[in-house]
């Protein structure tokens, strides 16, 4: 499995509050992604963000040989996000300045042909597969209740005032319960994870055609970003591109 990390202050903003990573745990033949978007001011979202992805990474990488099964792995990954957001939950409650704090996160586990998907906010997971793509996740959003509503277009989405307006956070509420996906990981396909910084700019069609395109993953990684610059850059920007060999997966 190749894979390209890209994180990107953007043009706007200071700070990058985007936190984003790789882990192999190479004695299980597994591998997971992470990528989390920050809120709740300069102080609390860049440590929101930065805090899940390593507690998640060391929960993660400290697993035993007795985590085998996919429902071990799974117990593992829930439990860590569970702490996770009980953990920021705590902090903000104690210390003024991270009050609000919050942080999406997107979780994709690789083990063998198979993803589990961990989701909780408005990042993104997005799977190629041949020359389609589909969005893995929803997005726990205020516009997208209302076009699940019917009551807007996903055209009228992308322009609405509240399109930013978070439902579900991490570290926002004493508890959580993450949104869960499994999916097949075909041979000679891709696993895309992104903030809303990549999503707001760039259609998913544009995607597909990005990484369709006869160029190295590394390539593929920074048009993503540059695109996403060149048509705005008012958020951060962050991507993990995953590609999926022709032969079994097996993380490298």
């Amino acid at each position: 499995m190749k894979y390209e990390i890209r994180s990107d202050t953007g043009l706007k903003r200071t700070v990058n509050e985007d936190e984003a990573a790789v882990f192999v745990h190479s004695k299980s033949n597994a591998a997971l992604a992470v990528v989390a978007d920050g809120m709740g001011g300069h102080k609390g979202g860049d440590y929101a963000s930065a805090t899940a992805v390593q507690m998640i990474g060391e929960q993660f990488m400290s697993a035993s040989e007795a985590v085998e099964t996919e429902q071990d792995w799974y117990d593992l990954l829930y439990d860590s996000v569970v702490d996770v957001n009980l953990y920021l939950y705590n902090k903000a409650q104690q210390d003024e300045s991270y009050k609000g704090m919050g942080t999406t996160l997107d979780l994709a586990l690789i083990l063998r042909n198979k993803c589990l998907v961990f989701h909780v906010g408005d990042s993104r997971i997005y799977q190629v597969t041949g020359k389609a793509i589909r969005q893995i996740t929803k997005d726990h959003s205020f516009v997208n209740v209302l076009i699940e509503s019917g009551e807007i277009t996903e055209q009228e989405a992308e322009v609405h005032p509240q399109r930013n307006w978070i439902m579900k956070a991490v570290g926002s509420e004493k508890s959580i319960v993450p949104d869960l996906y499994t999916i097949e990981l075909p041979a000679e396909s891709y696993l895309l994870l992104c903030t809303d910084g990549l999503s707001n700019k760039i259609e998913k069609e544009l995607m597909l055609d990005i990484l369709l395109r006869d160029v190295p993953l590394a390539d593929k990684a920074d048009t993503f970003v540059e695109l996403a610059n060149d048509r705005g850059g008012e958020d951060n920007i962050t991507v993990i591109l995953l590609e999926i060999p022709e032969t079994e997966v097996i993380p490298v």
